[in-house]
């Protein structure tokens, strides 16, 4: 069941890149619970070198990265986020957004577990970098 509908932004706001990061954190999170999320952690840059992110750590120890991005005037981060811990033992059904992006909803059953508060821009439209560049470890 999808809670929240696609959004659909204009051809001069975003050219997929936004669709396809919440897709990969989508395949990245369904179908497991969140044990713990972390903010303002140092992980891996899209290129090189380390940025500050965000860490998912799922009921697997599977730990999903969100990086945040800034590649000149084009940028994605992570500003803050709402865990819902009664919700925290069901199953994550899927993963939406709402507000242009700048909501994003990872939901199961009874509602949303965790409520990200997005900023982005595209910058000057396509030249920079922008989207959570996302890693997935695997447990040992």
């Amino acid at each position: 069941m999808q809670m929240y509908p696609a959004e659909q932004l204009g051809a001069d706001d975003d050219d997929g890149t936004m669709p396809g990061t919440l897709h990969t954190l989508k395949e990245s999170v369904v179908g497991r619970r969140i044990a713990s999320v972390e903010k303002g952690v140092e992980v891996p840059d899209r290129y090189y070198g380390t940025v500050t992110g965000t860490v998912i750590t799922l009921d697997d120890g599977r730990k999903v990265q969100l990086a945040d991005t800034s590649d000149c005037c084009a940028y994605t981060e992570l500003k803050s986020f709402l865990l819902h811990a009664d919700r925290i033992d069901h199953v994550i059904t899927g993963v939406g957004t709402t507000d242009g992006y700048s909501t994003w909803h990872i939901y199961a059953d009874m509602g949303d577990v965790l409520e990200l508060s997005v900023g982005w821009s595209c910058g000057n439209p396509f030249y920079y970098a922008y989207g959570f560049h996302i890693t997935v470890l695997d447990t040992d």
